[in-house]
């Protein structure tokens, strides 16, 4: 660890303070921010899993089940389960990927999209409480640590 790194990193000792630990704070803002789209989502078709189905296919409109995975910090038998019973209900299809047959994509239905933009735009206030009183550099700065954490945690074979 270089000197330059040493200064940034918080201060570590014997007397830990939870309130001071970075995830605390991350898994605490999780909690908070699940428990209010659960809320959100009671009265519609989704649960959480299948919001994340829908806002990965809403920003990339195809994925494979392994992406939707991977976005969505699912393990991929328990997200092939997700997106069989989505297409049961009518909100995506699979499709084979053209060239590559053995690998599954996913897209959505007309159904899929208006439920998306149902949730999302209930969302959206969630969004703006989390997020109030920051500005769009606070927000960006935000979204980058977090993007190196997550980096930084990734295993070797990601």
């Amino acid at each position: 660890m270089t000197a330059k790194h040493d200064k940034k990193a918080p201060a570590r000792n014997e007397r830990f303070n939870y309130r001071s630990w970075p995830f605390y704070w991350i898994a605490r803002a999780s909690g908070r921010y699940r428990g209010r789209m659960e809320e959100m989502l009671r009265d519609t078709a989704l649960d959480m899993p299948r919001w994340r189905v829908l806002m990965t296919l809403h920003q990339d409109r195809v994925a494979s089940v392994s992406e939707i995975a991977a976005h969505s910090s699912e393990k991929l038998p328990t997200m092939t389960r997700i997106i069989q019973r989505m297409e049961a209900d009518g909100l995506v299809r699979r499709r084979p990927r053209p060239g590559r047959e053995h690998v599954m994509e996913v897209v959505l239905t007309d159904a899929g999209e208006l439920a998306g933009n149902e949730a999302w735009a209930r969302a959206d206030s969630i969004y703006g409480q989390a997020f109030a009183g920051m500005t769009d550099a606070e927000l960006e700065q935000l979204t980058g640590l977090l993007q190196r954490v997550a980096e930084n945690l990734k295993a070797s074979g990601e």
